[in-house]
């Protein structure tokens, strides 16, 4: 049996889409894995708690909810960055001190979902690095970022061991206290910055960067994992972001699944809005360039 530690954080708000993901990766898990789930919990209801903890009965899992102590993070909520930063997003920069028992560890925002087994991933050598993940958006669509290892922070498999032994959680406090006021991306900045020569750069199957069609980190057709990095989150109606069918896919696979009615609502009409939301928001999409390379990518490439 293969023992898979993964790590998510969110507050109630976010329990749902928490789910979607536990669903996503036990439904892709493969025969001999078990997925010790660790939520690092932002205050969420009890009721979600126990919708959460009823998926341990479908696959071979376990789920643990974690008490945080926030008064901990302080320093971290005095950071002014983007409105959708919440404070559970920065639990995972005491992450070796939530889970004192815990060696390695793959960190998962909630708005993703796992396509693969997550076992390959989990066993990535690191070798002298702290960290693993994928390189970010920025990286990938502005020149001035392409030279740098800047990972995207919502995947990152961490080596809590070394993050223990070299005292990187104080690292990350004092880079906070330094920089506090030139931070803006929360914590994503604050563990590239401080770690920029630990970080192992993966293949970006391991974490595709979406938005709409044309947006994307890598066009493939079988991602192993899928994020949603913009506002326009599968779960808004009339989104227009890509692969949203996938956590519908797996949304019905939870406790929130649709009943009849919902998925006349979320399937039919949701569709018809958000191709009308497209055509408004890009009423020249056909002549942009951008476009024609997705279209490529996606359909001749693939």
């Amino acid at each position: 049996m293969q023992n898979i530690n993964v790590c998510l954080s969110c507050d109630d708000n976010y329990s749902k889409y928490a789910g979607v993901l536990v669903a996503s990766a036990l439904s892709n898990s493969n025969p001999d894995d078990y997925i010790n789930f660790y939520i690092l919990d932002g205050n969420i209801s009890e009721e979600n708690k126990q919708k959460i903890l009823a998926m341990q009965k479908t696959a071979h899992c376990n789920i643990k909810f974690v008490k945080v102590d926030e008064s901990k993070f302080d320093l971290y909520k005095q950071i002014i960055t983007h409105s959708y930063i919440t404070l559970p997003t920065y639990f995972r920069l005491k992450i070796a001190e939530l889970l004192p028992d815990i060696e390695r560890v793959i960190y998962l925002d909630c708005d993703m979902v796992i396509e693969d087994s997550l076992s390959e991933l989990y066993n990535t050598d690191l070798g002298n690095n702290i960290i693993a993940g994928v390189l970010d958006a920025r990286v990938h669509h502005k020149r001035k970022w392409r030279k740098t290892n800047y990972i995207n922070a919502g995947m990152i498999l961490f080596d809590l061991n070394k993050i223990r032994k070299e005292n990187i959680e104080d690292k990350f406090f004092e880079y906070t206290k330094a920089h506090i006021h030139n931070i803006q991306a929360g914590d994503q900045d604050i563990i590239n910055f401080v770690l920029k020569d630990r970080i192992k750069i993966l293949d970006g199957l391991w974490n595709v960067q979406v938005s709409s069609f044309a947006s994307r980190t890598n066009f493939t057709n079988h991602p192993k994992i899928i994020h949603y990095i913009s506002c326009d989150k599968p779960w808004i109606f009339g989104s227009g972001t890509y692969f949203k069918e996938k956590y519908f896919k797996y949304l019905q696979q939870t406790p929130w699944a649709l009943n009849e009615s919902e998925k006349e609502y979320w399937y039919k009409e949701n569709k018809k809005v958000s191709r009308l939301n497209f055509w408004k928001r890009r009423p020249y999409c056909i002549v942009h360039p951008k476009y024609w390379y997705a279209f490529f990518r996606q359909f001749a490439k693939n």
